[in-house]
């Protein structure tokens, strides 16, 4: 699956965050990077919110409701702290 697949760059990624860290105290990432760190973010948050729904047997309409509630919170946190809206990503 793609969760395994890509595990090991993901974890590759945050080690080369940490130690950049460590020595450095401003990365200059473009907008291109916080979409893609969004994506990424939203794509292993519904991961495990899937699995959270499926242990609690929740209903479909629950569901779309929890995922829904998800992504417009991550899209007003978005916005509040950078001032871009992330619906704006992929114009």
């Amino acid at each position: 699956m793609i969760g395994k697949k890509l595990t090991p760059i993901l974890i590759e990624l945050e080690e080369e965050i940490i130690e950049f860290e460590f020595f450095q105290q401003k990365p200059n990432y473009d907008n291109d990077a916080l979409r893609t760190a969004t994506k990424i973010f939203y794509h292993v948050l519904l991961d495990e919110m899937y699995n959270l729904q499926n242990s609690e047997n929740m209903p479909l309409s629950d569901r779309c409701n929890m995922a829904t509630f998800a992504g417009n919170k991550l899209r007003n946190l978005i916005k509040q702290c950078t001032g871009k809206d992330s619906y704006d990503f992929y114009k």
